[in-house]
């Protein structure tokens, strides 16, 4: 038994890949394609385990998925392969397009293909699991209810314009063809591993370097965040006990404004990492201009999870970004590696 895994050398792929083989032994097939944010150091710990096989290649190329298929015949498939930085998205919306839309109707092609060779039994257990966001839901306003699963489809952005289109293709190849899949909607990831462009890491970094931590217009925007360990147990408990055709949303209960998470990490760093000259990491904090298309607040419901499937998240916000911010601390190596030419030249780019 084995399950395909695409972009688990990616942030939240490569956390899952870790957490599965502290719980079982189970194959994973990992496919990656190594684009900027994909790192298969992150698996280094896992590098003698003989139940790990990586494939380096694309979602966006049918042959090489279609004999991936053929030669490790998985029981259940999970998607993490995306484009996910919403301002990459605004500046270069085609690769966002190309992996999130054309790349998913492939790999739904390939599933279902393979899904309608299998024998009875082997058809009825498996499962295309796709992995999606919150902001496919749009905007809420501050006295709004928390997204739930039958809330409308308002993307704002390139990126999650196109992460609604992908979720829309899964449900229709559910709903047309039968292949079984389920979807989860999560909110804010952060923890160990996470490419420094996106705004925990960046704030960690900046700070650790002395450098100005810029926050997009007020700072006031609303997002739930959610430790990355907890979305990998709430994956786990989907795939086994998720119903075919079903989505579930995933949050961490952790609503926080932008300002406060980095006064938040600003606090952890004056406690564990003062600076030399004893200021607050508060003061390197700067206002810049805000992004287009900003979503002022996301926010999830995760009672069905709950009830259904008896999963909640067991980290909250402090206790999760003490344990992040102590681990980016502790990896410098990791981090240097990942400081290349076309990484400043990107942030110079982006927060001139």
């Amino acid at each position: 038994m084995a399950i395909l895994i695409t972009g688990g050398a990616g942030f939240i792929g490569s956390n899952f890949v870790l957490d599965w083989f502290e719980k079982t032994n189970e194959e994973i097939i990992n496919i990656d394609a190594l684009t900027y944010s994909g790192n298969i150091k992150n698996l280094e710990s896992l590098k003698n385990n003989s139940n790990l096989f990586f494939l380096q290649g694309s979602i966006n190329d049918k042959t090489f998925l279609k004999k991936a298929f053929e030669d490790f015949k998985p029981r259940a498939v999970i998607n993490f392969a995306a484009e996910s930085h919403v301002d990459r998205s605004i500046s270069s919306p085609e690769n966002f397009i190309q992996t999130n839309i054309i790349g998913i109707f492939n790999l739904l092609e390939i599933s279902r293909e393979y899904w309608e060779s299998l024998v009875l039994d082997s058809k009825n257990n498996f499962r295309f699991y796709h992995i999606s966001t919150d902001e496919v839901y749009g905007e809420l306003k501050p006295d709004d209810p928390s997204f739930k699963e039958d809330n409308p489809y308002i993307p704002n952005s390139p990126y999650s314009a196109s992460k609604a289109s992908s979720d829309h293709l899964v449900r229709a190849w559910n709903k047309t063809y039968g292949l079984p899949t389920l979807i989860s909607n999560c909110s804010n990831n952060f923890g160990p591993f996470q490419y420094p462009e996106k705004l925990i890491p960046l704030c960690i970094i900046n700070a650790l370097q002395n450098k100005e931590i810029p926050i997009y217009g007020d700072g006031k925007q609303v997002r739930d965040w959610l430790y990355v360990k907890d979305h990998c147990s709430a994956v786990r408990k989907i795939l086994d006990k998720g119903l075919p055709g079903e989505t579930y949303n995933v949050g961490g209960n952790n609503e926080k404004t932008n300002l406060e998470v980095v006064s938040c990490i600003c606090d952890v760093l004056n406690k564990i990492r003062p600076r030399e000259n004893n200021k607050s990491y508060k003061e390197l904090i700067v206002h810049i201009e805000d992004r287009p298309g900003h979503d002022k607040r996301y926010s999830i419901n995760s009672s069905k999870i709950f009830e259904n499937i008896n999963w909640a998240p067991k980290e909250s916000f402090e206790s999760g970004i003490y344990k992040t911010v102590n681990w980016y601390l502790e990896n410098p190596e990791w981090l240097k590696e990942l400081m290349s030419e076309e990484f400043k030249k990107w942030m110079e780019f982006q927060y001139k």
